[in-house]
């Protein structure tokens, strides 16, 4: 790697959101997104939140409701004190 080069890596982000529905989380996701949609809905985070040069990889989950208080606790965790977790 020459002098001008920069190393690239790789840091998680997060949208959080909620859907509500009266069925099971499971049963309400599409199951036939194609690839191409998954690319299309990155090239358009890309294109509105990050300046040029940033690649964006997603992959869509969602978080059991008996986890989610915990989820968004360590999302605030890792926002808001991320040198307390380092130093653990």
């Amino acid at each position: 790697m020459s002098f001008e080069e920069k190393e690239k890596k790789a840091y998680p982000f997060a949208f959080v959101g909620f859907f509500v529905t009266e069925e099971e989380p499971l049963d309400i996701l599409k199951e036939d997104v194609t690839p191409e949609q998954i690319e299309e809905i990155q090239n358009l985070i890309k294109k509105y939140l990050f300046k040029e040069g940033v690649d964006v990889v997603v992959a869509p989950f969602i978080v059991p409701p008996d986890q989610v208080n915990d989820a968004l606790h360590q999302l605030a965790d890792a926002v808001f004190k991320p040198d307390e977790e380092q130093a653990n």
